[in-house]
């Protein structure tokens, strides 16, 4: 199992500091959810039915013809690369790491590189899976160029694959309209913009029959009856879009000019996170962690990434830690 953030309960053991002590920055989840109404028996009592309303509120959404619910995008990155034969796999690096730990482990020759890298060379690839944006990397694309290097990859056949986990505050940027063309998938979660982690659900954006395919892999009742209905109501919910798009940024934005303060200057971030490369990151995670403050380590590129604080509090308690362990 790869590394990932959000181990609060590890780190309550391993620094001996209560559960409800900590100040959680470790993930990219939205620390001002969705607030989820009571849920009706029904959802619990019946099978989920996909004529539900919830395919009609995510393609409104998403502005996609075609989607497929799935128990979070980690279970179409898992299955995604059982669906090809053996093949020649490009990955952003640095980037999710489960991304290439799944191509991998499916047997594809996998090699990871800087977006600019992959984009120049789509002629090497039959996949190419990028991140937009970037977590932790922060790379965003121009939409067109995207789209340019789909159609080298589609003409061969191949895949372009574009994870958009973080995608939902600037949803301009996003090619879920576009998913409608051969080899272009989507992956979308819900658990990020809509603080809904827990729920372990997204949804893939592709063509019919490659949803088909893939359905088949993942098996009926990918999601709860209980899950569904949360979703269709969030996702409709648009006055609450707005709001959470503008908090979010001014929330990441304030971030970003606390970390600049201590001369830990963002390498690069979006609405839900801000990410620092600094040679020292493994000990400043530590000695942040001593205090109760935990933050998500990269070792490939070693780097902090720094989820938002959710109020005024968290900030003071984040600025004056930041102030004694960089003293």
């Amino acid at each position: 199992m790869l590394e990932h953030g959000g181990r609060l309960h590890r780190a309550a053991r391993e620094y001996g500091i209560p559960i409800e002590a900590w100040l959680d920055l470790s993930t990219g989840i939205s620390p001002f959810g969705w607030p989820v109404p009571p849920i009706p028996p029904s959802a619990w009592h019946r099978l989920p039915e996909d004529d539900d309303g919830l395919i009609d509120a995510a393609r409104a959404y998403y502005q996609a013809q075609h989607l497929l619910p799935v128990a979070g995008s980690q279970a179409a990155i898992q299955a995604l690369p059982l669906l090809r034969a053996a093949c020649r796999v490009g990955i952003i690096a640095p980037g999710y790491a489960e991304h290439a730990h799944a191509w991998q482990r499916a047997g594809h020759d996998v090699e990871r590189h800087p977006a600019e890298v992959l984009s120049a060379n789509p002629q090497r690839w039959d996949v190419l899976m990028l991140i937009h944006p970037n977590n932790p990397g922060g790379e965003r694309f121009d939409v067109d160029a995207l789209l340019r290097v789909h159609a080298d990859l589609a003409a061969r056949g191949g895949w372009l694959v574009v994870d958009e986990a973080f995608m939902d505050v600037t949803p301009a940027y996003s090619l879920c309209p576009y998913a409608d063309r051969d080899g272009l998938i989507v992956l979308r979660s819900v658990g990020k913009f809509f603080g809904l982690a827990g729920a372990r659900a997204g949804f893939v954006c592709a063509t019919p029959a490659l949803l088909q395919a893939l359905q088949e892999k993942l098996g009926p009742w990918t999601l709860s009856g209980p899950t569904r209905y949360v979703l269709q109501h969030a996702l409709g919910d648009r006055a609450w879009h707005v709001q959470a798009k503008a908090q979010l940024t001014a929330t990441s934005e304030r971030l970003a000019a606390l970390l600049a303060k201590h001369r830990l200057d963002p390498s690069a971030g979006c609405a839900l996170f801000q990410w620092c490369r600094h040679d020292a990151a493994p000990a400043l995670h530590r000695a942040l962690a001593k205090v109760g403050i935990l933050t998500r380590l990269f070792d490939d590129v070693p780097s902090l990434r720094f989820g938002l604080p959710p109020d005024d509090a968290a900030f003071h308690r984040l600025d004056m830690a930041l102030a004694e362990v960089l003293r």
